[in-house]
């Protein structure tokens, strides 16, 4: 059994627990749901169920991380009492955590090929409806897709491989620092174009007649599952960096910080890509296709937009990288706590297993574009997407939650005194009926309002 490794710095734990939750949910899925549900009334009802939603349930899966000292495979086993079946939670978060990565790393790919692309001026000269074509060709061509996929796995293994302090902190930390400092030139970019102020007041200011377009309940419910989803809970991803830090610092206190660096990302994001929609009247609702056809076509046609677009598409493949380095340190973990493997025989099977296991996804755009197991013109990803959204995410999240809070599980007592541990804000006992009564609930209804979305389309 190898020694638990440490984090060597506590900024290097914020980072890259907010590199796991800051992902392409939110630099891709964040504006174009804001922009589909009005801007400014969604921004105001996500930042609420960020707080009332994400940190209770993040506090919950660090805690049963520190307090174990074990990743999800095993920490339900520690923590449980005898007798208890809690541990069948871990095969649940080994199978979420392989899911994501067998779609996850195909879209990394895509962030990382469109920067290549940018960079070596393959959009240069292009009208509108070639550079639509161009995301077309990508996915219809597996090879390309395949080469830019073993590209990734390699690469976020590889970090993984050189250990918790030397490969995934020096990595990830390097990484936030750029997308940090990139995220605020294209933003202050983008708000400096002309007729920008349009797009900020479309993105901050809440304008009520969407709300009675889409009705208050739709908005809610999109606020509420991109809260859950941004934030990585459930599988067992954040749960790892739980298990890497010490007893210095209060988990609530680290939870709202992660939030808070996750969330300004999300906000900053709109900051980009609103104003830019609106300075050259592109629509900001259009959903998926926006980073892929509209925001090239917004790079074409700015002074000096090959260096912009190369810019946006490299901070892009950075926010999709640190979650697959997240997950993959996780993955890798797994290895290590059920079977004693080193780090490096775990980075190599798995390094093979994930490309493997992410082909279907890759076949599922081209070769087996007939399967559509969702209904017409969905394919292998949406499947993949739905089983681990929609199904393990909330499912995972409610565990957690009752695992701590009830006395059938590990218990209010012990979760409570683990969260409080250390310096910090801490969780105040009154808490407990909100815990206990209300937010399982709340995410039943997500839970069941996923599935009505899904199947009455």
């Amino acid at each position: 059994m190898e020694k638990r490794e440490r984090f060597a710095s506590r900024l290097g734990f914020i980072l890259i627990s907010a590199g796991c939750a800051i992902g392409l949910g939110d630099v891709w899925r964040f504006p174009y749901i804001t922009g589909l549900y009005g801007g400014g009334v969604f921004v105001l009802v996500y930042l609420v169920f960020i707080f009332l939603l994400g940190i209770p349930i993040m506090t919950a899966e660090l805690a049963v991380g520190r307090a174990s000292q074990q990743s999800i495979a095993t920490s339900f086993n520690v923590l449980q009492k005898k007798g208890q079946k809690w541990h069948w939670m871990g095969y649940a978060g080994i199978a979420g955590n392989y899911i994501l990565m067998m779609f996850y790393t195909t879209v990394a790919g895509w962030m990382l090929a469109y920067f290549y692309k940018m960079a070596t001026g393959q959009f240069v000269g292009l009208n509108t409806d070639q550079i639509g074509e161009m995301f077309g060709n990508l996915i219809s061509n597996p090879v390309e897709m395949t080469i830019w996929l073993v590209i990734t796995t390699v690469f976020c293994f590889g970090v993984c491989s050189f250990g918790l302090q030397e490969g995934v902190e020096k990595v990830t930390k390097v990484m936030m620092v750029l997308l940090l400092a990139i995220i605020i030139i294209l933003a202050i970019k983008s708000m400096t174009l002309q007729n920008a102020v349009e797009g900020l007041k479309f993105y901050l200011l809440p304008d009520f007649g969407r709300v009675a377009e889409y009705g208050l309940w739709e908005i809610i419910f999109a606020a509420m599952s991109q809260a859950f989803f941004t934030l990585s809970i459930g599988i067992g991803s954040l749960a790892i960096f739980g298990s890497y830090i010490g007893k210095e610092r209060s988990l609530l206190g680290e939870s709202i910080n992660i939030a808070v660096l996750d969330t300004s990302i999300s906000i900053i994001a709109g900051l980009i890509i609103f104003p830019a929609s609106f300075a050259f009247g592109v629509d900001p609702g259009q959903g998926p296709g926006l980073v892929f056809v509209t925001l090239p076509n917004i790079f074409n046609s700015m002074a000096g937009g090959r260096i912009w677009g190369s810019l946006f598409f490299i901070f892009m493949t950075f926010a999709a990288y640190s979650t697959v380095i997240a997950v993959f340190e996780n993955i890798i973990s797994f290895a290590i706590d059920l079977w004693g493997w080193s780090r490096k025989k775990a980075a190599i099977i798995n390094t093979i297993l994930i490309i493997v296991l992410s082909m279907p996804c890759i076949l599922g755009f081209n070769v087996l574009s007939w399967i559509q197991p969702l209904g017409e013109g969905s394919g292998i990803l949406d499947l993949e997407d739905f089983i681990l959204s929609y199904n393990l995410l909330p499912i995972g999240s409610l565990i957690y939650l009752l695992f701590c809070v009830t006395r059938y599980g590990w218990g209010f007592d012990n979760y409570i005194e683990e969260v409080n541990t250390g310096e910090g804000v801490k969780l105040p006992r009154g808490m407990r009926w909100y815990l206990t009564w209300v937010l399982p609930v709340v995410i039943v209804v997500v839970l069941i309002q996923g599935y009505i979305n899904v199947f009455s389309k």
